[in-house]
């Protein structure tokens, strides 16, 4: 199978191409500033912006299956927009398509959300996304749709960086006590990613964890098994910090888990604390 990761360069994406090639599999992946070093990739730069240039690209790649995990959160252009034009790609040359959504999509008014519940955002990135959400529909009825949640790594993803910077005060902000997610570990993201693509559904699909917890209790998870003092980390409610956007969004996987091999772990299982004595 020849898979083409749009967004291959980001913490998803460089995962997904990485799992791709493990199984066997030829890849073509895209960035916009920088290609990765990591070898057996066909690397292409891409702006998917351009309309004109996301159709030569796949057309010239011709692959099996494209994982769209390309976003930009302050740029519609690029959320919305540009996965209409890869959606459109997708469809002149008949591959099957995997796009990566958000839970940004839901307001929070219902606190737990399966596949059925329509999106309600309430911020511009979230319409973004709903947006995109609805173009890909529109475009390939046959397509995944894959909404995700707070994307965690070994040390890599935005949320690990940001607490390790407030450990060592050398960040800005805190950690919201209230605000509740359901993080993923990025492999088991792009493992379900890729099993859906090989799969026979479509539609919406939620691939998240299995925990419901706060940014703070993420965070100190984080503190924890990376040898942080979690009592360094400033928190505080998001809900009297005047904050735009949702505060408890929790996705509802049971669906979605029951079609997959690949289990979603939660972060209290994925974020172990580290043992005493070890590095």
């Amino acid at each position: 199978m020849h898979v083409l990761v749009v967004g291959g360069s980001g913490l998803l994406g460089l995962e997904v191409t990485r799992q791709a090639l493990a199984a066997g599999h030829s890849v073509t992946a895209t960035f916009h500033s920088g290609a990765p070093s990591l070898a057996s990739v066909a690397w292409r730069s891409l702006d998917i912006r351009r309309r004109d240039d996301v159709g030569a690209l796949v057309d010239a790649a011709g692959p099996d299956v494209i994982v769209n995990a390309a976003y930009r959160q302050a740029d519609w252009v690029t959320t919305a927009e540009g996965a209409t034009h890869v959606a459109l790609a997708a469809a002149v040359t008949g591959a099957r398509l995997v796009h990566v959504s958000s839970d940004a999509v839901f307001s929070g008014a219902a606190v737990r959300y399966d596949e059925t519940h329509v999106p309600d955002p309430t911020t511009p990135y979230g319409a973004a996304k709903a947006a995109a959400e609805t173009a890909v529909k529109g475009i390939i009825p046959s397509a995944v749709i894959a909404r995700t949640s707070l994307i965690i790594g070994d040390g890599a993803s935005r949320h690990e960086k940001h607490v390790h910077a407030l450990a060592a005060g050398a960040g800005s902000g805190f950690l919201f006590t209230d605000d509740v997610r359901c993080p993923v570990h990025v492999t088991d993201l792009a493992s379900a990613l890729l099993e859906l693509a090989a799969s026979p559904y479509a539609g919406i699909h939620h691939v998240a964890g299995a925990d419901a917890i706060s940014r703070y209790e993420l965070g100190a998870l984080i503190a924890g098994r990376d040898g942080l003092d979690p009592a360094a980390l400033p928190s505080g409610p998001r809900a009297s910090a005047g904050f735009p956007g949702p505060i408890d969004v929790r996705l509802d996987c049971t669906m979605t888990q029951a079609r997959l091999n690949t289990r979603l772990r939660g972060a209290r299982e994925f974020l172990p604390a580290r043992q005493r004595g070890t590095m």
